[in-house]
């Protein structure tokens, strides 16, 4: 088999089965699993999976800029945004991460809406403009462009203060068993922090990070309290969280 030939199968493994173990495949392919780890670690330069202890996990198509995302699945953030909206009672405290998705849950808000509203993305915090009832309490910090999202000292100090009845958290990746993860280290801190000052914990997840990976983990499937997922998304994907005990939420 040529080398070609070998990273399309791996590819379709991980589309298949969500993770590629090298040392069932070598056997399969019989192949030594130095040559399976070199197709690997090639694929993974490419951006094209996340290598793990052992093979492989899909890489996250989400990790690009937020220019990008904006355009990725709109209809599909649009109903989770909704179903994120419909979470939200009056006199709650709610922290929003950054991110598309959650900048979907603001724009289905009901206009009366009357709660407190904590983000550290000055994105979020600018489209609540139109909410007179909701209070904004803004975090700030060192700009990470990538996720328009306020990270390091400053708000690591501002965020060790709040206690909040429910936490938006946006990630990459969300994988049963590897957890909720990002591309980046620092803001990845940030999120394990916004999450430990939270009672609930709810991600909004279309199709493409269901069994998706990302280099850092944000926190594991215990962190997690409410998943909300595309209405389409069949129950084989979401089995696994369901049988951790995590809500899942089926939008539209």
């Amino acid at each position: 088999m040529l080398t070609s030939q070998r990273k399309r199968l791996i590819l379709d493994l991980l589309d298949r089965d969500g993770q590629v173990i090298a040392k069932r495949l070598s056997h399969e392919l019989e192949l030594s699993e130095d040559t399976i780890r070199r197709d690997l670690r090639e694929l993974a330069a490419e951006g094209l999976l996340l290598r793990v202890h052992g093979g492989a996990m899909p890489v996250s198509p989400t990790a690009v800029p937020i220019a990008e995302r904006r355009t990725m699945a709109m209809d599909a953030k649009s109903a989770l945004g909704k179903a994120g909206a419909a979470m939200i009672g009056d006199g709650m405290t709610v922290v929003f991460d950054g991110g598309t998705s959650n900048l979907e849950i603001i724009r289905h808000l009901p206009a009366q809406a009357r709660f407190t509203a904590i983000t550290h993305s000055p994105t979020i915090a600018v489209a609540l403009e139109d909410k007179p009832h909701v209070d904004v309490v803004i975090i700030g910090g060192k700009l990470f462009r990538h996720s328009m999202v306020a990270v390091g000292a400053l708000a690591a100090e501002a965020i060790s203060r709040i206690r909040a009845d429910l936490f938006f958290l946006g990630v990459t990746g969300v994988h049963a068993t590897q957890g909720l993860t990002t591309g980046d280290m620092e803001e990845a801190a940030i999120k394990r922090q916004l999450m430990s000052c939270t009672a609930e914990t709810a991600v909004l997840a279309t199709s493409d990070k269901l069994g998706a990976v990302s280099p850092f983990q944000v926190g594991v499937l215990g962190d997690l309290t409410t998943l909300i997922v595309e209405g389409n998304v069949v129950d084989e994907r979401i089995a696994a969280f369901v049988d951790g005990g995590v809500s899942v939420l089926r939008a539209g």
